[in-house]
């Protein structure tokens, strides 16, 4: 049962990584980013316990914190071009 679901698992990645290569827009490609990280934690999960290592599962939570914040981070930087406070937005704020 885990083998098909650990099957199934490779072949959502791969169609995701369709997606992100022939995505249309950037939020296609942030998504099928997003999704493959999603896919690769559950992966992860499966595979510990597949060969019974319960510790994987704390590098998968890890590696979910990382993908949700690098997804945050890129949708930042694109919607403001800009990641941290520019200098002109503390100068803002400060008058």
């Amino acid at each position: 049962m885990f083998l098909v679901a650990t099957i199934s698992l490779l072949i959502g990645m791969m169609l995701v990584l369709v997606r992100l290569f022939l995505g249309p827009t950037v939020y296609d490609r942030v998504l099928a980013v997003n999704t493959f990280g999603t896919h690769t934690v559950l992966f992860i999960g499966v595979l510990g316990f597949l060969m019974g290592r319960p510790d994987f599962l704390d590098i998968a939570l890890l590696y979910a914190l990382i993908n949700f914040v690098g997804t945050i981070t890129i949708l930042k930087f694109f919607k403001y071009r800009v990641i941290g406070d520019s200098n002109r937005d503390i100068e803002e704020r400060n008058g």
